[in-house]
């Protein structure tokens, strides 16, 4: 078993012992989707710790979108329980940059793509290929596209 996925379950065995009802069916819901992951496809595999961060990455940000939509609907408590829900998986995940961190990264791969000779818009993919594997995990994908929108604009 991996490390990231035993701490998981462990932290979980702790959260039951101690009655902590919201923990613990966090904790499972996403034991079950690394799980489903394993079992995906023709052979069952067991998935490294960066697939697993990949995981609570996924079931995080559903977490985010429930919210947003449960406080739009006008069903606030709903929004909090899937708040507090995404606050317990945050623990699991790597710290995210800083608005001015992942400013410094897109900026110096916008310099990047332009001594390639894309300039505006366009070159929009060739930013987004630099700037990719330099914040995966560190920063959500919607935070970086409009970070380098705002900079190819000028």
């Amino acid at each position: 078993m991996t490390t990231l996925k035993s701490k998981l379950q462990e932290d979980l065995n702790a959260a039951i012992k101690g009655r902590d009802e919201l923990r613990s069916s966090t904790l499972r819901l996403t034991l079950t989707a690394i799980t489903k992951e394993e079992v995906a496809g023709k052979t069952k595999r067991e998935l490294s710790d960066d697939e697993v961060q990949k995981v609570i990455t996924r079931e995080a940000k559903k977490r985010r979108e429930a919210a947003d939509a449960f406080a739009q609907g006008g069903r606030p408590e709903s929004a909090e329980r899937e708040k507090a829900e995404g606050e317990v998986l945050a623990a699991y995940l790597p710290k995210q940059l800083s608005d001015d961190e992942l400013q410094q990264i897109v900026a110096q791969a916008v310099e990047e793509a332009k001594a390639a000779g894309a300039e505006g818009p366009r070159a929009m993919g060739q930013v987004m290929k630099i700037v990719n594997p330099k914040v995966a995990g560190l920063a959500e994908g919607g935070r970086v596209a409009a970070v380098v929108k705002k900079l190819l604009a000028g």
